[in-house]
């Protein structure tokens, strides 16, 4: 069983609804509010950037993904040669 939430968005002046787990909302709404977007905005991004027929549920998660993995290699990644902490 999954615990998924469905939640509606509108893309192009379409409405359409999109399943994600709760950690999966929480970071889009995380990830939204650090670009001073709305979840609705960021969704309407994703979308504008998505492989043609994938899904759209599966292209926020995989967005959120690339921006978590983008975070952990800025995290560890060495400071610039010379810098001082």
């Amino acid at each position: 069983m999954s615990d998924q939430i469905k939640r509606s968005v509108t893309i192009a002046g379409h409405r359409t609804s999109i399943s994600l787990e709760p950690p999966f909302w929480d970071a889009l709404k995380e990830l939204a509010c650090r670009r001073k977007l709305s979840v609705n905005e960021l969704v309407r991004k994703i979308d504008a950037t998505r492989t043609e027929g994938a899904n759209l549920s599966s292209a926020v998660r995989v967005f959120i993904l690339h921006e978590v993995q983008k975070r952990a290699e800025a995290a560890t990644t060495p400071c610039a040669e010379g810098a001082k902490e």
